[in-house]
């Protein structure tokens, strides 16, 4: 008998480790299904030697991850996903160049997270990620095309959030969730009403606080889009996913 054919979910990861765990934690826990042949088959390519993006991008090493990414997407799609996500907001500055090298689909987390944010009634967001993506104007582009206003830290403030993202996180220490929220009253004090975490790493700290409205968490926004690509029904999201398309 020949298995019937369901979509297959590939997971560009390693940037870094334990959040690409922690996607596919979410993708599996926010799926409806009563019995394990009603999730999602996923593929996870897991590359923790990819160099850092946020380094290559700010021009503090010459060595680019994009050869890495493009030939673990390449993979993925051999091996049969129908769809790819990419598990590092970063990353996204090489969309393109992934998306090129691929037939599949490659959903964007920060044009989802910024489509996201203005559905759900965000009038000026604070972004909260690495320097790299920051720098990149990668949020800012995509928050301004669907009309919403924005802030990043002052200097200060995005050295808090370069510590506790690679000292803390990456390192596999506990984050100084002081730090954390030091960020985001700042951004508050800007005008901001919602704060993206725009990286995964920060993904990681708002599993371990929890409950905060004022953070909108672009894993979590990715795997809603996962669950709903692959044609499956969301579970335990918050009310205002059920406003996204």
């Amino acid at each position: 008998m020949t298995p019937q054919k369901q979509p297959l979910l590939g997971i560009l990861g390693g940037l870094g480790p334990m959040s690409s765990a922690y996607l596919y934690e979410l993708i599996t826990a926010h799926t409806k299904a009563s019995c394990d042949q009603e999730h999602i088959d996923i593929i996870l390519s897991s590359n923790a030697t990819t160099p850092d993006r946020t380094a290559y991008i700010m021009k503090k090493s010459d060595v680019s991850p994009l050869p890495y990414m493009v030939e673990d997407a390449k993979r993925l799609e051999i091996y049969g996903a129908d769809a790819i996500i990419i598990a590092c907001n970063t990353a996204h500055y090489f969309i393109d160049e992934v998306r090129a090298c691929v037939k599949v689909p490659v959903p964007s987390i920060i044009e989802e997270t910024s489509a996201f944010l203005k559905v759900s009634g965000c009038k000026k967001a604070g972004i909260m990620a690495t320097e790299g993506t920051v720098s990149s104007l990668s949020y800012q582009g995509k928050l301004e095309a669907v009309g919403l206003d924005w802030a990043i830290p002052d200097e200060k403030y995005q050295r808090y959030l370069h510590e506790l993202i690679y000292g803390d996180v990456k390192s596999g220490r506990s984050p100084d969730t002081d730090k954390f929220y030091a960020v985001a009253e700042h951004l508050a004090k800007k005008g901001c009403d919602r704060m993206i975490l725009g990286c995964t790493e920060l993904s990681l700290i708002n599993r371990e606080i929890g409950g905060d409205s004022r953070f909108a968490d672009s894993l979590e926004v990715l795997a809603h889009k996962a669950i709903t690509l692959c044609g499956k029904k969301t579970v335990g999201f918050p009310a205002e996913f059920d406003l996204m398309a």
